[in-house]
C-alpha cells in the first residue's frame, strides 16, 4: 500500500460502520506508520492479519484488504 492509503481506508471502513471522526482518535490506538511499514513489508500471499479494537469495533488488516466490524 502507498503511503497514507492505509490510513484513509481504516478511517474511511471505521466511518461505514456508523463511527464518527470525532469518536475515536487512532494515534491513541496505533502507530499507523509501523503498521504501514509492516503491511508494505509483508511477502505476498504471506497471511499477514493484524487486529486491533477502536471503541466497540474490531479492525483487520491483511495484505489487501481493511475490514472492520461491531464487537458483540
Amino acid at each position: 500500500m502507498r503511503d497514507g492509503v492505509l490510513l484513509l481506508e481504516i478511517i474511511e471502513a471505521l466511518e461505514e460502520q456508523g463511527l464518527g471522526r470525532d469518536e475515536y482518535q487512532l494515534q491513541r490506538v496505533i502507530d499507523v506508520e509501523a503498521l504501514e511499514k509492516v503491511v508494505e513489508s509483508a511477502h505476498t500471499h504471506s497471511e499477514l492479519e493484524i487486529r486491533f479494537s477502536v471503541g466497540e469495533f474490531r479492525v483487520l488488516i491483511t495484505e489487501s484488504d481493511v475490514t472492520v466490524t461491531r464487537s458483540l
